[in-house]
């Protein structure tokens, strides 16, 4: 008979990078500004066309299937709506705090997530850079501090985009969290190609599900974004502080929907709201300098306009972004929007990208933290000149 695999010990032999990957963290870095950026970065891809659905693009709804929403309750204009599980980020809209940005993309036109999110965080063409566009940013702040920046992280490691350098400090919690089912399925797709660990994963997984493992202490599912209240509650708390970080990096993983995505309910749905409800308690945290905070939501890249043959999308291209808080000028979606007709799409199958994610990046740090110009096209993002700053994305102009 074949001996039961206990998941927990399964996971520990794959080893605690490859489960702090999946988790929520963050990290900080310190400027001599009011102002406060952070960037939120939803790690496995993102599907733009379920977080922000264009419901009046006539081919919508035939395209995605049963993932197409039966109604658009939370509209934005008479193309797009956002999920209904966003309902702080649809007040926001209603409160001129957001913008969404639609078909936007790195150059990035490959479907690998690692160099995906590699080009993502180094700001460059190609995955060649080790050092990332957010560190190059903090030298030309405006009257920048050499301090130690403030890092906090549930795993060790500090994001690609925080790399370089502008010197980094690091701290963790003293105990992760186990291991839910959610986490183990996300390692299941990283190694699927393994035949050896694909097989001992799923047995695993068999394992939990006869156990009815997964549970917390009350007998209720895990909520796999269940910690990004409590991180982002952290976060606000360090921003506000006045002599606090100003910068602060958000990662989480768990966006890679191969499968049952679902549509208003689901795994993707419950991710939204965990993302909604994290932005809102970052927001409650920060207290009055809300007003004087951006937090930019980027992922790698979009799915397929399709489902796929399990229910779920496949690595795309062009995807949503989201740009929220009280400096932001916002109530307004900005896209060149493509179409989803069959011959617009890109190769046949993904929202086609109009819009540089560099030049929102761009127009972020121009407007809001006052990074000059010439610094942002021959440093902080080189070989970049084509994608132009995005402007007006804040109220006021960082002097």
């Amino acid at each position: 008979m074949m001996k039961l695999i206990d998941r927990r010990a399964f996971v520990r032999d794959l080893g605690a990078c490859a489960v702090g990957a999946m988790l929520p963290r963050i990290s900080f870095a310190t400027a001599a500004t009011d102002a406060r950026f952070v960037l939120v970065i939803l790690r496995g891809a993102l599907d733009g066309l379920a977080a922000v659905p264009p419901y009046g693009d006539g081919n919508h709804s035939g395209k995605r299937g049963e993932l197409a929403l039966a109604t658009h309750e939370l509209k934005l204009d008479g193309l797009f709506a956002l999920h209904p599980s966003l309902t702080h980020l649809h007040q926001r809209y209603r409160e001129r705090e957001l913008i969404v940005f639609h078909a936007a993309a790195t150059p990035y036109r490959e479907r690998s997530h690692f160099d995906g999110q590699d080009l993502l965080e180094s700001g460059t063409r190609t995955a060649t850079a080790r050092d990332g566009w957010l560190n190059r940013a903090l030298p030309a702040l405006p009257a920048a501090r050499a301090t130690e920046t403030l890092a906090l992280a549930l795993a060790q490691n500090v994001p690609l985009v925080l790399r370089g350098n502008a010197r980094v400090g690091s701290w963790a919690p003293s105990r992760l969290p186990d291991a839910d089912s959610d986490t183990l399925q996300r390692i299941a797709d990283l190694y699927s190609a393994d035949p050896y660990f694909a097989s001992r994963l799923q047995t695993a997984l068999a394992a939990d599900g006869v156990a009815g493992d997964g549970m917390d202490g009350a007998g209720r599912r895990r909520d796999p974004l269940g910690a990004m209240g409590t991180i982002a509650a952290a976060a606000g708390k360090f921003l506000a502080a006045p002599d606090g970080a100003r910068i602060a990096v958000i990662e989480v993983g768990g966006w890679d929907t191969h499968a049952n995505q679902g549509a208003d309910r689901g795994q993707l749905a419950t991710r939204l709201r965990g993302l909604d409800q994290g932005i809102d308690s970052l927001r409650s945290a920060l207290g009055g300098a809300w007003r004087d905070t951006a937090v930019l939501v980027v992922t790698e890249f979009g799915r397929t306009v399709a489902v796929n043959g399990t229910r779920g999308t496949d690595h795309g291209t062009a995807t949503c972004a989201f740009l929220v808080g009280g400096a932001v000028e916002g109530g307004r979606v900005v896209a060149d929007w493509p179409g989803l007709a069959a011959g617009s799409l890109y190769q046949g199958r993904d929202l086609k990208p109009t819009l540089d994610l560099r030049s929102v990046f761009k127009g972020v740090l121009a407007a809001h933290l006052g990074v000059a110009e010439a610094k942002l096209e021959d440093t902080v993002f080189p070989d970049s000149r084509a994608a132009a700053p995005v402007g007006g994305l804040t109220k006021r102009t960082a002097g």
